[in-house]
């Protein structure tokens, strides 16, 4: 799941060296957070919010597939 929420932001951001994604395993599942340049939060996260809301369809989708519990946090 790291990989892929990595590979769309890269594609998404202008400072891809600035992109760092973490997982942390939860009693609930696991979180995975992206943390991008201040300047590219804008990209990652989309016109009302619609690129974020995507990008965690598409995690939780995958997530599914693999019959895990998978939540996605935009961090500063």
């Amino acid at each position: 799941m790291v990989k892929l929420v990595e590979a769309i932001a890269i594609s998404l951001v202008d400072n891809p060296d600035a992109v760092e994604v973490k997982e942390i395993e939860g009693r609930q599942g696991i979180v995975i957070e992206l943390k991008v340049s201040p300047d590219d939060m804008g990209k990652v996260i989309g016109k009302q919010g619609r690129i974020a809301k995507a990008l965690r369809t598409v995690v939780k989708a995958a997530a599914t597939k693999a019959n895990k519990r998978v939540v996605v946090e935009i961090v500063q």
